[in-house]
């Protein structure tokens, strides 16, 4: 009985080993249970593909060499750079309208006004919002700031795909000077038009399309000059038709209006521009508004006024019916608001009961 080899503990030995040896072995079959498992899940993981861990294209970062102030297509606080490269002319016209207001003054009658104001009788009112612009009005003020970025534009840099001279857009050839001629407002205007009657495109789309000529410009580091103004002007419009029209237009359908122009020329150009974009096609609502609104501070400057109408009792109706509409789709929005808990973004317009102290 006194033998430590049995069954019974010796005096000296220690009261604890055979407990802290199971304890041990017990910790030793859980790690070999536990790195069993990762293997076979490691086993059975696929092998990462082409396609996945694809970032969505709202968390992409800008580029770091891109700043705040020089990329306004994407920030809605940053000035846009048509608005900004139109100063120059602008500051001129001023002086002259003012001389010019003087002397239309000193010549007109008391009683008669050069402009047309509103008052309580009568109010002028254009046709044009930034959820349903007017078209013509629109196409006019795009084309202007198109006009703006060629004449003061700080380089003649480009890329090949843009270069009308090794991709004409016509059979006719290219003048030899044709990268000395800074293209008229009227010319950039009539290109334009002619796309958007003969497509049908919408005054949203050319909204669209200046705000990704901007983006393109601030990617790719490149100017917009006459050697490239055309192509450049095609890739925006192709790109924002298919971004925002339901019902897009196919390449092959703008070749049939640049009847000299084949598809794969199209196709290319279109990939090229998509690649220097960095496939942001995003145009967040806040961004859309401010080109609008920058765009008709630029028709002011420039007296492209948008053409005002005495609101009528129709207009006012027609006004309201708009409003109306509005308030219910706010009013939906809030409600789904209210039935979504796993955010508080749009937590907007909900109504609060008023609190009763006794």
């Amino acid at each position: 009985m006194g033998n430590t080899a049995s069954c019974c503990v010796s005096p000296g030995g220690s009261p604890n080993s055979s407990s802290r040896s199971g304890v041990r072995g017990q910790e030793q079959r859980l790690q070999e249970r536990s790195d069993a498992y990762r293997v076979e899940a490691e086993l059975r993981e696929p092998e990462p593909g082409p396609g996945t861990n694809l970032q969505h294209i709202s968390d992409r970062e800008a580029p770091e060499d891109l700043n705040f102030e020089s990329n306004p297509s994407d920030h809605p606080r940053a000035s846009t750079i048509f608005l900004s490269k139109s100063q120059p002319d602008v500051r001129e016209k001023r002086k002259s309208n003012h001389i010019n207001h003087v002397m239309r003054q000193l010549q007109v009658s008391p009683g008669q006004l050069s402009k047309k104001y509103s008052s309580c009788s009568t109010i002028f009112i254009d046709d044009s919002t930034v959820s349903q612009p007017n078209l013509k009005s629109t196409i006019k003020c795009v084309t202007l700031a198109i006009y703006y970025h060629t004449k003061n534009r700080d380089s003649d840099r480009s890329l090949d795909i843009f270069d009308e001279k090794l991709h004409p857009l016509t059979r006719e050839d290219v003048p030899v000077d044709y990268y000395k001629h800074d293209p008229e407002h009227k010319h950039i205007y009539r290109f334009v038009r002619t796309l958007f009657s003969a497509a049908q495109l919408t005054a949203e789309c050319a909204i669209v399309t200046l705000v990704y000529l901007e983006r393109l410009l601030t990617y790719a580091e490149i100017d917009i000059c006459p050697s490239n103004w055309k192509r450049i002007v095609l890739g925006a419009i192709l790109l924002a038709s298919k971004v925002w029209d339901d019902q897009a237009v196919w390449n092959v359908d703008y070749c049939q209006i640049l009847k000299d122009m084949t598809v794969e020329d199209m196709n290319e150009m279109e990939r090229q521009f998509l690649e220097l974009l960095q496939f942001n096609i995003n145009v967040p609502a806040s961004v859309y508004a401010k080109y609008y609104f920058d765009l008709r501070s630029l028709a002011d400057d420039n007296n492209l006024n948008f053409p005002l109408e005495p609101l009528s009792k129709e207009r006012a109706q027609k006004l309201e019916a708009i409003s109306r509409l509005c308030e219910d789709k706010y009013k939906d929005l809030s409600k789904a608001a209210m039935r979504r808990s796993l955010s508080a973004d749009n937590l907007i317009g909900i109504s609060r009961s008023n609190a009763v102290l006794s």
